[in-house]
């Protein structure tokens, strides 16, 4: 495969960040991106709609369809589907990148914040995967990729924040598993996590100040590093929990200045890395 084009890709979260950074890659290629995002009226302090998104999706080659919908509500998953078949026909690819993080300890994690991480993160994860299947059964060359880290079961990366660690491994034991369950039917199922910070409103507002910025990388390496995956056979790519420059250097791109948001800067490794 050389590009997606008139393929169909189903985007969680694609309003803004990441989420909206792989679907202007694919739509650069003319696929249908679906976004998938509660953001029907701006954010007071984050920037974007799921139309302005589908707008500049347009603009960027492909086609788009915003629909409203919170993950955590089968209801509204059920619909976003349906009227994404109905609009394009199938669904091609999905990408589980709607996600909540909540970053603290057990004593300042209150019950409200473990449920949202766990029903947007691990739930989420799960119905959107389980309603799209169906239709990526009959897809080609069908992929799901989740915007979740490598699964190291060690005491430094659940100690810090215990719910968000259990939320977003709820997300890689999707991939663990579905992998699995779906490989004979040809449908993948891997993982895509970045090797440093990325740079988005939501990071920002959580380690905060221009330090954090400069030791950012842009979004486009996860977008691009996610385009290089899709191009693989779905039965020879499946149960991977890749990392975005691991990803693009099997590519042979050796030259990472162009994902900097400040050139030369020293970066901050991710979480989970």
């Amino acid at each position: 495969m050389t590009d997606l084009n008139g393929k169909t890709i189903f985007i969680t979260g694609a309003s803004r960040g990441i989420g909206k950074a792989i679907g202007l890659r694919l739509a650069r290629d003319g696929a249908n991106i679906v976004i998938a995002a509660k953001t029907a009226k701006p954010h007071p302090r984050l920037p974007g709609t799921i139309y302005t998104a589908a707008e500049e999706m347009k603009a960027a080659g492909g086609n788009a369809l915003a629909v409203v919908v919170d993950i955590r509500f089968e209801e509204q998953v059920n619909a976003a589907v349906e009227e994404t078949v109905k609009t394009f026909g199938g669904i091609d690819i999905l990408i589980n990148n709607a996600s909540a993080i909540v970053p603290t300890g057990t004593l300042k994690t209150g019950m409200k914040h473990y449920d949202l991480m766990h029903s947007v993160n691990t739930r989420g994860t799960y119905l959107v995967s389980r309603t799209c299947l169906p239709h990526l059964l009959k897809a080609e060359n069908p992929h799901v990729l989740n915007i979740s880290p490598p699964l190291n079961m060690e005491t430094r990366w659940f100690a810090p924040h215990v719910a968000y660690t259990m939320a977003k491994y709820g997300m890689s034991m999707c991939v663990l598993g579905m992998a699995g369950e779906f490989k004979e039917e040809g449908v993948a199922f891997n993982a895509l996590w970045p090797k440093t910070a990325i740079q988005t409103a939501a990071i920002m507002n959580l380690l905060g100040g221009d330090e954090a910025y400069r030791r950012c990388r842009k979004p486009e390496i996860i977008a691009d590093a996610a385009h290089a995956i899709f191009m693989k056979d779905s039965r020879q790519c499946t149960g991977a929990f890749f990392i975005d420059e691991n990803v693009l250097r099997e590519e042979g791109v050796s030259d990472f200045s162009q994902y900097a948001e400040v050139a030369d800067s020293e970066l901050m490794p991710d979480f989970f890395i």
